[in-house]
């Protein structure tokens, strides 16, 4: 736990070109293609301020509406996206791409949430998601 919550910080690292993997983030098509998305509900307006919006089927099923906005963006280098929760709050998740050199990037996932049940809530499905994009650009 930190002053001002519970942290959790991802790493994988993939033989593809940052450029890849920001696509993957960055473009509703691909976005949708691994991010357990329902087909058709992803939009994604990536620029400081713009808002995002997909709903996640989890593998029984059910559905979830996620929407939020980029609060920093610098393309092929980082992420800073906000989740609304309810009750009016934001849920803070950072994505920083580094180049490795010879085709590599390291993609590095942050969040730090209120509870210890919402972060390891949000831990688990931000493992999911990480092996799910590794997996999916090295097919792109």
């Amino acid at each position: 736990m930190t002053a001002n919550g519970y942290t959790y910080t991802l790493t994988a690292e993939v033989d593809v070109p940052v450029s890849t993997v920001w696509t993957a983030w960055t473009e509703n098509p691909h976005y949708e293609a691994w991010s357990y998305s329902k087909p058709g509900s992803v939009e994604l307006d990536v620029r400081p301020g713009g808002r995002y919006t997909a709903t996640v089927v989890t593998p029984d099923g059910q559905e979830f509406p996620i929407t939020g906005r980029y609060i920093d963006v610098a393309e092929n280098e980082y992420l800073v996206m906000g989740m609304d929760v309810p009750g009016g709050s934001e849920e803070v998740m950072r994505l920083d791409l580094a180049d490795l050199g010879g085709d590599r990037t390291r993609l590095v996932l942050t969040q730090t949430l209120e509870t210890q049940e919402a972060h390891d809530m949000s831990k688990q499905g931000s493992e999911l998601l990480l092996q799910s994009c590794s997996e999916y650009v090295a097919k792109m």
